[in-house]
C-alpha cells in the first residue's frame, strides 16, 4: 500500500492534474507540505490520546499520505527508507533508563 501510495504521489509530481489536492501541495513547495506533515502528525497523536481507532486509523491515512508527498518533493525514494529499516532490523538498542538523581 504504501508503495502505491508513493508512486501515485510520484505520478502527480510527474504528470500533474488541474484540481489535484496533491498537486496544490507541490504548487505551494516544501514549506507548505512540511506543515500539513505536522499537522496530521499531531492529530494522530490526539487521536491515540482519545484512543479513538477509526480517529486514528483516518489520521494515520492522512499522515502517510503526506509523507509519501514530501519524499517525493524531497526526492527520498522507499528503496532508501527500505535500505534504512533493513540496516537496524536485528540490532540491540543502545537506550537505557537514566539512572535517578539523589542529590539536590
Amino acid at each position: 500500500m504504501l508503495d502505491t501510495l508513493y508512486h501515485e504521489a510520484l505520478n502527480r509530481k510527474r504528470n500533474p492534474k488541474e484540481g489535484s489536492y496533491t498537486n496544490y501541495l507541490y504548487g505551494k513547495g516544501l514549506d507548505k507540505i512540511l506543515k500539513k506533515v505536522g499537522e496530521e502528525a499531531t492529530e494522530v497523536v490526539i487521536a491515540a490520546k482519545n484512543a479513538d481507532k477509526e480517529e486514528i486509523a483516518n489520521e494515520t491515512a492522512d499522515l502517510l499520505y503526506h509523507l509519501a508527498v514530501l519524499l517525493v518533493e524531497t526526492g527520498v525514494s522507499l528503496e532508501k527508507i527500505e535500505d534504512i529499516l533493513q540496516a537496524r532490523q536485528g540490532k540491540v538498542s543502545k537506550t537505557s533508563d537514566r539512572r535517578e538523581i539523589s542529590d539536590y
